[in-house]
């Protein structure tokens, strides 16, 4: 027992001292780390679906290594999680020289990292554009799937539940309910859906009406009990047995990904879909892919919504350089740029109002774009991140076969 006691003990305070040394790395005076980071190489561990997304990564790459010297390389992923599980084999390995400087990051894959001690920092409130960063009109920036943050990651990009519908296949007026959407599908039977959990963008859509049907929304801010999810689920699956013989072939099958539900609403398939950006079906529009017919909405009272974020592994390689690309990807220009429909659409970070007038200018006209979201709604946090499993399997169970 007491070899045991010292034991623990000893890690305690080998955590203690690696958290200590974290901060102190953090915590150096900026010009330090800049200097530091010139002549560096960041593995930028992100997405890498999007053509758009792409290109932007490409762009933000040209303007570090012109700016401060560093080197981004953009490893692309088709799952975050793959990152993850590559970081915990390198910690149970014991590799300090880490295949990750920076990831794109939310959601489970941060609540996995940040418990298993996968995470280097505190650094993110240390970066100077951190200021301009809106922690109060944008609580989520502080809070990832009801997970303190703690500095461990960098706010880059806001997101919401959106809805969008093509007003000339579809012209009864866009639903602002979950009895609208009822309402409305019964109308256009087979001509909408959502992606097949655990798919994201479908997992949201789900959680969107257990959350729209509890009479208390305050229970999702704690993490996952048997006894929590007993008390809420029967209403959210009873409301998808109504919603599921209207859909796309009768519910029986579900769309693999939203990029599918958008072809099938650009071929007349589909006349509503879903995304996770309220700028995206604007973006779409611009680029023709969709028709200037499209209209975007919320439900009434709102939706969903979240902060994506960047973080650093406990053993990156290249720690300055990474927090130096954090901190550019939160500049105004470079949030400017990611804000732009015509570049990507994903919503920004800043408090756009109260930069001074010239970085304010960069983020445009209030005139929205054909296909663009005119009446927004109030974002609701994301239930804590121990809902997803259970919800997701239970959905499997009943849906999945």
């Amino acid at each position: 027992m007491q070899r045991r006691t010292l034991l623990i003990a000893g890690a305690a305070g080998s955590a203690t001292a690696w958290l200590g040394a974290a901060q102190a790395a953090a915590m150096r005076p900026w010009a330090e780390i800049e200097r530091a980071a010139r002549g560096q190489t960041v593995y930028f561990n992100a997405w890498g679906g999007s053509e758009r997304v792409n290109d932007y990564l490409q762009w933000v790459a040209g303007e570090l290594s012109t700016r401060h010297g560093i080197r981004l390389e953009h490893v692309k992923l088709a799952d975050t999680a793959e990152m993850v599980r590559r970081v915990r084999a390198e910690k149970g390995a014991g590799r300090s020289d880490g295949s990750a400087d920076l990831v794109w990051i939310n959601g489970e894959n941060f609540l996995a990292m940040k418990r298993e001690g996968l995470l280097f920092g505190p650094f993110a409130e240390t970066l100077p554009n951190f200021r301009l960063v809106d922690v109060d009109g944008k609580p989520t920036t502080r809070i990832d799937f009801a997970e303190p943050v703690d500095g461990m990651e960098a706010a880059w990009g806001m997101a919401q539940l959106s809805f969008f519908v093509d007003t000339a296949r579809a012209p009864v007026p866009a639903p602002a309910t979950l009895d609208g959407l009822l309402a409305w599908a019964a109308r256009h039977p087979g001509r909408f859906s959502y992606p097949r959990p655990p798919q994201f963008i479908g997992t949201t859509f789900v959680k969107q009406v257990m959350l729209s049907l509890a009479p208390d929304r305050a229970v999702f801010a704690r993490p996952y009990t048997p006894e929590a999810f007993a008390a809420v689920a029967p209403a959210l699956w009873a409301w998808l047995d109504k919603l599921h013989p209207l859909l796309w072939r009768q519910g029986r099958q579900f769309p693999a990904s939203p990029g599918a539900m958008r072809q099938m609403l650009a071929d007349g398939e589909l006349a509503m879909s879903l995304t996770f950006n309220p700028n995206e079906p604007a973006n779409l529009v611009r680029g023709k892919t969709l028709p200037p017919t499209v209209a975007t909405f919320q439900l009434a009272g709102g939706t969903i919504g979240n902060t994506h974020f960047l973080a650093i592994p406990f053993n990156a390689r290249a720690k300055e350089g990474a927090m130096v690309a954090a901190n550019f990807m939160q500049s105004p220009l470079a949030q400017a740029r990611k804000a732009d429909v015509a570049v990507w659409g994903d919503p920004t970070v800043l408090a756009v109002a109260k930069l001074p007038a010239e970085e304010r200018a960069r983020f445009g006209g209030a005139e929205p774009l054909p296909g663009a979201l005119r009446d927004p709604q109030p974002t609701w946090p994301e239930p804590h991140g121990s809902w997803v499993e259970p919800i997701e399997a239970e959905w499997l169970r009943r849906y999945g076969a």
